[in-house]
């Protein structure tokens, strides 16, 4: 069975960056799409930031687009969202995401920001933003 493990969440003031970790284990890491969401309180989970198996395509949601940046270590099991330029709107829990055998290329365009082609989920990093 994989697990998924984030870390890196806290608290940040406007403008402030941090750095989201997520390990895996338990499964062929390098062969998972990795993909972030996230959940605000009263809100649905919405996508964030998603990344090929091989790291040659990255996805980000519009409203993150130029602050946000994911990669993948496949050495370390490990993907990271790097966030820049926090907005008190950012604040939410950050949940990573496994999808298996995600080669196509037509998935990339057009499926890769749907919660259900997951198969795999963390418990969440709590992100807070406020001055």
């Amino acid at each position: 069975q994989v697990q998924l493990v984030e870390s890196g969440g806290g608290l940040v003031q406007p403008g402030g960056s941090l750095r989201l970790s997520c390990v895996a284990s338990g499964g062929t890491f390098s062969t998972y799409a990795m993909a972030w969401f996230r959940q605000a309180p009263g809100k649905e989970r919405e996508f964030v930031s998603c990344i090929s198996y091989s790291g040659g395509t990255k996805l980000y949601a519009d409203f993150v687009k130029n602050r946000f940046t994911t990669s993948r270590d496949d050495a370390q099991n490990t993907v990271f969202l790097r966030m820049n330029s926090l907005k008190p709107e950012d604040t939410a829990v950050y949940y990573c995401a496994a999808a298996r055998n995600k080669y196509s290329s037509t998935w990339y365009r057009g499926k890769y920001d749907q919660e259900d082609e997951y198969d795999y989920w963390g418990q969440g990093t709590q992100v807070t933003v406020s001055s």
